[in-house]
Order: structure tokens, then sequence, then C-alpha cells
């Protein structure tokens, strides 16, 4: 008999959470998971135990034999844990507002992954994550740590670099650019094949096989005039469709910050005025989720988790779990290290590309298509961003910190780079220990 499987995940009282436990439910037969732990701080008891009661409802009327244990002590959850899945958000919503506010008081973008905003987080979140690294190192270090965190690419090469422990970075818009191609072609998931070149959140779509035909020009000619090729949190700017002709390759949906900056900042600047930030409005969807969460009725995922902007988030992590605990050897797209695969970059960073998953982890698959200058140019200097952010969130250092935003595309200059850093140090304090 197999193994059954001990699940920690860090971040447990995440809105984000039912779906995972759905994911757990539907995919008991092909992984047998015997104990999932949810784990959290104080400051998130409230919605750990509001989370935590659903998710048990769901498990009973489910009828499966699957424990969900709520805890404080993250140690005990990851002790001899088979998997730690992190989802966390250090500072919650409330840090998340003042990523995106800051940079927008100097007409740059807030955003929560991507620009300053990304970097203010990345600065919170790897304190954090090596901390729970040396967690997973001491009490067990057979375990995978699947991270979800944003910026997961960042985190994902954070911890690369400077732990021990087997790690695999995850997002759901490779899945979900997956699902966007086969609504747009009118065909199944499973006749759909795509290669991805890049980083996370900065990935373009440079081949798409439908039914073992190349169908990349004509998908790249319907792109611009079709609707939902976005994420939730992204407004759904069309393309222009001598730009991605040029270009080809489908660009993922946060290259609208690059490639549309003025009208990504415009709308921005407006949406502040009458809706809030993402942030904010994200605060309102999750009060009605947990109100929702609440009703002792409710024993299943409620349909209103999709407007929360995390679309097939159980898909791809349980998918990764799936195919590792059963060997599959199938293909997912995931952040691991680069190794070679994409030769303009250097070997020790974090990428996502295509990867073969087996019991031994994710392999990364030789591109078959060409990296163009148009696609080279703009991956090199934002990992290069990337490399110095990682370097500042684990030293402190405030020159090195300084260097990664000024070369940051949405940030540009040496005087807004140090503005908006001493606003980051100053309203982030208690979250930055590496900088105190």
């Amino acid at each position: 008999m197999k193994k059954k499987l001990k699940m920690a995940v860090i971040g447990g009282g995440s809105s984000y959470t039912p779906e995972l436990i759905e994911g757990f439910i539907n995919r008991y037969d092909e992984m047998p998971v015997e104990q999932v732990y949810l784990v959290d701080i104080e400051e998130g008891r409230e919605k750990l135990e509001i989370v935590g009661a659903l998710a048990k409802r769901m498990v009973e009327k489910a009828g499966v034999p699957i424990e969900v244990i709520l805890t404080f002590d993250r140690r005990e959850a990851i002790k001899d844990a088979d998997f730690v899945i992190t989802q966390l958000r250090v500072g919650l919503l409330e840090a998340r507002g003042r990523d995106e506010h800051i940079p927008l008081r100097y007409n740059a973008i807030g955003q929560e992954t991507t620009g300053a905003g990304g970097f203010a987080k990345a600065m919170r979140t790897i304190p954090v994550i090596l901390d729970i690294c040396k967690d997973i190192e001491e009490l067990s270090p057979d375990a995978m740590l699947l991270n979800f965190t944003n910026p997961a690419g960042i985190i994902t090469e954070t911890v690369l670099k400077h732990t021990n422990v087997k790690s695999i970075g995850l997002c759901n818009l490779p899945i979900g650019i997956r699902m966007q191609m086969a609504k747009l072609c009118d065909t199944d998931l499973d006749n759909v094949f795509i290669e991805m070149i890049g980083i996370n959140h900065l990935n373009w779509t440079t081949k798409i096989v439908v039914d073992g035909i190349d169908v990349t020009k004509e998908v790249l000619s319907k792109a611009s005039e079709a609707k939902g090729l976005t994420m939730k949190n992204i407004p759904d700017f069309g393309w222009d469709k001598e730009f991605l002709q040029a270009l080809g390759a489908l660009p993922c949906s946060y290259h609208r910050y690059f490639y549309m900056k003025d009208e990504m900042l415009a709308e921005q600047l407006e949406s502040v005025k009458t809706k809030g930030t993402r942030a904010e409005v994200v605060k309102r969807v999750e009060e009605e989720l947990f109100e929702l969460y609440k009703d002792p009725n409710l024993a299943i995922k409620p349909p209103q988790l999709q407007e929360r902007g995390g679309a097939y988030y159980s898909e791809a992590a349980l998918n990764l779990v799936s195919s590792i605990y059963n060997n599959k050897g199938d293909i997912q797209t995931v952040n691991v290290q680069n190794n070679g695969i994409i030769p303009c970059l250097p070997d020790d960073v974090s990428v996502e590309v295509n990867c073969v998953i087996d019991s031994q982890g994710a392999h990364p698959i030789q591109l078959s298509t060409e990296i163009t200058p148009q696609i080279r140019g703009l991956l090199q200097v934002v990992k290069a961003y990337e490399e110095l952010t990682v370097q500042a969130g684990v030293t402190g250092d405030y020159d090195t910190a300084v260097q990664a935003l000024t070369i940051n595309p949405l940030v540009g200059s040496v005087n807004l780079a140090k503005s908006i850093l001493d606003d980051v140090l100053a309203e982030n304090k208690k979250y930055l220990p590496q900088f105190n």
C-alpha cells in the first residue's frame, strides 16, 4: 500500500484554502492525504478558525478520511511532512495596500508582484521563508516545498540559493493560459500543448500546439481581439495586433505593466479615486467570503471564491503533488533552477519553464523555440532586478536595494528608487529585521 501523506499548509487561514481542500477531497483516490495541517500566526487566528471549520465540514460531507488540524505551531506541522505548501502574506492585506499606494505617490505602478510593490513584498517575505526553510531542513529534510507565495520567482530563487530545501515554485498563470488557449481554440485542455519561456509573471508563450498542429500564428492573430486573456487582477486591455505578430509570442497578463505602462498607470490612478487599489477590492471580496465561510450549513467551496482571482490554484498545486507522488513523468510549467535551460540567464537563477515531473521533482525540458532579442532584452533586465532583490532581501543592504529598484523598468531612476525605498523601509519596519 502506498504511503499516506502529511501536508503542511503555511498560511492556512487564506481565503484560497477551501479550493485546496476541495482538491485533496476530489483526488483522494490518487493521492491519499491523511493529515492536512493548516498553520497560521496569531494575527490570523480568526480567519484560520473560520476556514478550518469550513475545511472540516467539507471533509465530513465528502466522507473521506482526511484529518484537518489547525495550529499556530509551525514546527509541529512541518515535522515529518511530505509536502509543505507556502501561501503566506506577511503583513496581511494592509501591507499589500501599502505596496500599491507607495509607488503611486510617485506616479509609478503599484502592483503586488511586479515593480516596486513586488519588491516590498519580497523584502517582507524573504526573512520568513528562510526561517521556514530552517525548520524544514531540521524537521523534515526530505519534504518538498511548493511555494505559491508571491513574488513566486523571487521567493523560489531565494530558497534555491540560500537553503538546502527541495523546492518548486508554482503559479496558477501557466495553467490559466493553457485553459484560455483551449477556450480560444474551442478544444479540450488535454489537446493543448504550450511552450513558455521566461520567469514568473514575465513569461512568453512561444509555441501553441493543438491536436499536434502548431497554431501559434493563428492564435496571435486572434489574441489581439480576444477578451479574457488576462487574470482577474489585471485590466483586460487588448494587445496591439502588429505588435503581437512582430513579437512572435503571446505575452502573459503581467506584461501589460511593461508593454502598456502608461495605460496601466492611468488605470491605477483612476481606480484609486473610485474603487481603491486592488488590495482594497480584495479586502471587500474577502470580507464577503469569510461571512459565507462562517455559515455552519456551508460544506463546499463557494462559487464566489472565483472572484478572488486565484482560479486554478488548487489545480496547479495538486497536479504537481499528484505527479510527484505517483511518479507520473508528465509536463507542467513551474519555477525551478535554470541550469542552462535559458542560455541568456545565469545557471543559479529561477526560471518558469516546462518540466517533466516525477518522484524526484521537476526536470526542465530543453526549449524548442528561439529566444529572440525582443524577449531576451526585457527578460535579462527583469531577472537582474530579481537577482539584486534576492540579495537585498537576504542581506538588508540598502545600496543593493537601490540598485535593484533603479534597474527595474517600472521604476528606472535613482532618485525615484531611493524615495520609494525609504517609504517602504519606514512603513514596513517591523517586518524587515534584515534592514534594522
